[in-house]
């Protein structure tokens, strides 16, 4: 990590997407028990649309703000509205809310696992030096920004 760039590779949707990979897998590979529930699969649904439409909200407030999108290249602003104004990491958040989604909708109990295994790792491998790196090129305002929004959700 530097001021340069958080970090050499992209982790986040290496990371996500391997994820989503090995839970697919294991369920091909597995028989997990899991209730026969047309609810649960709706709702499975609706998180999966509710995490891409957190995405591309999140997504589309960056390009708003002509900040930089790739997680392994320098930041170009720092942006706090939108999404942003109650979650540092909105896409990862979105990520994560699509991944256990995928759990109820598949009826795959490994995208739960999948979900939380991909959220701790993008936590540790990228939101901590992107986060070095936010404080690194903005400073004061990124120190602000921190004490007001959590890194996952909702304002202190």
């Amino acid at each position: 990590m530097s001021a340069d760039r958080p970090n050499r590779w992209p982790w986040p949707p290496i990371l996500f997407g391997t994820a989503a990979l090995a839970a697919w897998l294991g369920g091909r590979a597995l028989s997990l028990p899991w209730p026969e529930a047309p609810a649960l699969a709706a709702l499975g649904w609706a998180m999966i649309g509710a995490g891409l439409a957190l995405d591309g909200w999140a997504m589309a407030e960056m390009a708003r703000r002509r900040a930089n999108i790739l997680p392994h290249r320098a930041a170009t602003a720092l942006v706090t509205t939108g999404p942003f104004a109650w979650s540092r990491n909105p896409i990862y958040l979105g990520n994560t809310i699509a991944l256990a989604g995928c759990a109820l909708a598949f009826r795959n109990p490994l995208f739960l696992a999948a979900a939380a295994g991909a959220a701790a790792a993008v936590t540790r491998l990228a939101i901590r030096r992107e986060e070095a790196h936010l404080a690194a090129r903005f400073g004061a305002d990124w120190a602000a920004y921190a004490a007001r929004t959590r890194r996952w959700l909702g304002r202190r």
